[in-house]
């Protein structure tokens, strides 16, 4: 019998997250011995035993680890046998300055919600029951390392039967930190029509009579506040519109399980995996027409958020409670707790203040949230996760990079806006914080920045921002760079984006031809970019544009993204068609602002020249006449591709590649003439989608053979449209190319910051 001793180095998340626990009882599994512990950025581990065993103890190290663990890495060292007769856990080293991963929030685990169910166990019905597999972690840390002291939960002095469970290494609430009970925990409790209630049930029952009275609740959850009401009642759901000001945006929902959202949805294999994920984001998931939901919750739209509970209180919302005659709700409208355009909500007294317009009812409890965040929103294409937010579940667990680099500080864009932190070989993107363009905004941007770089020992070497002159995570930089002395860096916006997508799939230092398509980015020659093709080289700092849309302009710049028959009419006007009579966007239009429009394109003034594809969609909306204005980002664009996928068939449209350019006369020429022989606005906006994937990846074939480019890197807002994506995945399905996609951060400008980092970490190690 052949015996060995291995020493494991585990690094990731590791701590907090019942892993000591775990190899303890994976070496007893095995009849191995030794021991293991924990210092301040790992767990190490030595074993002891046959071969085989050990062969086998590393191989279910990373298999069969707990829930919430990520193992980074693990590196194994043979040293010599010592003869060890059983397996121990020791005590934990420090390593002075040493900063540990932090685990995201997760949903409940199995084993808590059937504590939470039993009404023999000591936990049941408590709307805080958690384990070292669940809870709250990222929202209600202070500071590093992980303990207690340095959470949120402070202030709950544990009792005699959780310290004991805390104190136990075979107990699964080993040194989890958030543990509690009803006696040492946090306390829900409501406020309605200006009183107080208090107990759990007596708070959950109220609540639940008021969503069935069709009010408004403002629910403090993980990361901050979500505002719900009943998904069915149409006049509820109106009512939130109006006092959150939100007419159209689409609201998520949360339903009691698994069984009711496939009532309103369509769900594949992959789709049920993900909304069960241990981070329960919002999925988008096409609707079924028998959706027993109100038609305001997702207007014009095929496609429904729809996320199941993630915390007890959850559980609890959706259950009848003991003795109450109230029935329970099934479906939940579940909306950030904020006015569009703020931050989120999360503490209580600026609940009370920002939402005392929008909610009727408050219930809250009394455990502090650290560090808010919002949910994550992924979607399912080609089988394969798609993420639009990054943010709760996710966040902050970090991108490894290929090498250690320079402490870096990127902000970011303007909109759907993240920061990014560099470290060692790490990149932590933040949680999802949205856009920043209001004074609040801005203000939570910089605590966030605080927060992060405080938690993770960081002091910026460089602070990188977007090249826009005019976005005020620019002017954040330039202020934060004077008063640090921490040197400036601008990156291109489409730059970042492709270099985001590098770093995702760790191929930074390679070459890769990015198609990236998104609706505004500010470009080398002072346009707005949006449709482009850029070759990125080993040097990540090396970009060259090989290609893009066809320019045109947009009359009023900003006025016309609020406003897609304004870009219809630029269209028509870049393409010399002047016989528009009788086109949607014609009779869409009041006659004083077409003219003030048609007058601006003729002169040029007001006009900024662009080459967006995110724009091209909304200019062919208004064509098509299915969005003329829009009321929230991308609006027209998203039900374009909606109105896209009811199509049978595809109307038979081109567009053109000249040299370096996808041109637009034959394609805008094609969608008019065809209009007006009675062709259906379905099969063109169908139509278009084939058109535009069909010459992208025509440029694309051309671009890739002229400069050698083997790998493709498809990137921007305009690739969450999964039809379109699909379509332009197709043209190279047996090309032998290596065709990329976002998996792990938004292509929108969620993931820019990343790309950003990465670009300045190379700038930075360079020099001037």
């Amino acid at each position: 019998m052949t015996v060995e001793r291995s020493r494991i180095t585990v690094h990731g998340v590791v701590q907090g997250v019942g892993f000591r626990p775990f190899v303890a009882r994976l070496a007893g599994d095995l009849g191995l011995h030794g021991h293991c512990g924990n210092d301040d950025v790992s767990v190490f581990i030595e074993i002891e035993g046959k071969s085989a065993s050990v062969s086998e103890f590393v191989r279910r190290l990373r298999t069969d680890a707990p829930p919430m663990a990520v193992i980074v890495d693990a590196t194994v060292q043979p040293v010599p046998v010592r003869g060890d007769e059983s397996f121990r856990i020791i005590d934990s080293r420090h390593v002075p300055g040493a900063r540990t991963l932090v685990s995201p929030d997760v949903a409940t685990c199995a084993d808590c919600l059937r504590e939470l169910a039993d009404p023999h166990d000591r936990r049941y019905r408590h709307p805080f029951v958690n384990c070292t597999n669940c809870g709250p972690r990222f929202t209600v840390i202070t500071d590093l390392p992980y303990d207690r002291p340095n959470t949120t939960m402070a202030e709950f002095p544990l009792c005699a039967a959780c310290l004991a469970e805390y104190r136990d290494p075979a107990d699964r609430r080993f040194h989890a930190q958030p543990v509690c009970c009803p006696d040492c925990g946090p306390h829900l409790f409501a406020e309605i029509d200006g009183r107080r209630v208090d107990g759990d049930d007596a708070v959950i029952t109220a609540v639940q009579g008021a969503l069935r009275g069709g009010r408004i609740v403002a629910v403090k959850g993980l990361g901050g506040f979500h505002l719900v009401c009943e998904a069915a009642d149409a006049s509820a759901v109106a009512t939130l519109r109006a006092r959150k000001h939100r007419p159209d945006k689409p609201f998520a929902v949360m339903t009691a399980d698994l069984s009711i959202a496939a009532e309103l949805c369509e769900i594949s294999e992959p789709e049920s995996a993900l909304l069960r994920h241990a981070a329960r984001p919002i999925l988008l998931l096409h609707k079924r027409n028998t959706a027993t939901i109100a038609d305001g919750i997702a207007p014009g739209i095929d496609d429904l958020g729809v996320m199941l509970p993630y915390t007890p209180l959850h559980h609890l919302l959706f259950t009848r409670t003991p003795g109450s005659d109230v029935d329970p709700p099934r479906v939940l409208v579940m909306t950030s707790g904020n006015l569009s355009g703020e931050p989120l909500c999360f503490d209580n007294d600026d609940a009370r203040t920002r939402l005392r317009d929008i909610a009727d009812v408050f219930l809250m409890h009394d455990r502090r949230i650290a560090v808010p965040c919002e949910d994550s929103v992924l979607a399912v294409a080609d089988a394969a996760v798609l993420p639009i937010r990054r943010s709760r579940g996710f966040a902050p667990l970090p991108v490894v990079l290929p090498a250690h680099g320079p402490e870096i500080l990127a902000v970011g864009a303007e909109i759907k806006n993240t920061f990014c932190l560099t470290r060692q070989d790490y990149a932590f993107c933040s949680a999802h914080l949205g856009d920043m363009g209001s004074l609040e905004s801005q203000r939570a941007f910089e605590t966030s920045v605080r927060q992060l770089t405080q938690l993770h020992g960081i002091t910026p070497e460089a602070v990188v921002a977007d090249r826009h002159p005019g976005y005020s995570t620019r002017h954040w930089a330039r202020r934060y760079s004077d008063s640090t002395g921490v040197p400036l860096l601008t990156v291109q916006h489409h730059h970042a984006h492709v270099a985001s997508l590098m770093a995702e799939h760790g191929l930074v230092g390679t070459t890769v031809l990015g198609v990236a398509f998104d609706g505004t980015g500010y470009g080398c020659d002072t346009t707005v970019w949006g449709g482009e093709l850029l070759l990125v080289g080993p040097d990540i700092l090396d970009s060259r544009r090989v290609g893009h849309v066809q320019p045109f302009s947009l009359p009023g710049g900003d006025a016309a993204v609020r406003n897609p028959v304004r870009v219809a009419l630029a269209l028509l006007h870049e393409c010399g068609i002047t016989d528009v009579g009788g086109l949607p966007c014609v009779t869409a239009i009041p006659a004083a602002e077409r003219a003030a429009v048609e007058s601006q394109l003729v002169s040029g003034v007001g006009c900024i020249r662009t080459t967006s594809a995110g724009r091209l969609f909304d200019g062919v909306a208004s064509l098509l006449g299915v969005r003329h204005r829009v009321t929230y980002e991308a609006q027209a664009a998203i039900e374009l591709e909606a109105l896209a996928r009811t199509a049978p068939h595809p109307a038979p449209l081109t567009m053109q590649v000249e040299n370096d350019q996808l041109t637009l006369p034959l394609l805008v020429s094609g969608i008019v003439t065809s209009l007006r022989d009675g062709t259906p606005p379905a099969a063109l906006a169908l139509g278009f989608h084939h058109a535009l994937a069909g010459a992208t990846a025509d440029l694309v074939d051309r671009a890739a053979t002229a400069t050698g480019a083997s790998t493709i890197g498809l990137t921007g807002g305009v690739f969450q449209n999964r039809l379109f994506l699909a379509l332009v995945r197709a043209h190279w399905e047996s090309s032998g190319y290596r065709v990329l996609t976002h998996h792990r951060v938004p292509p929108n400008d969620g993931g820019l910051s990343l790309g950003q980092a990465v670009i300045g970490a190379a700038a930075t190690m360079r020099g001037p």
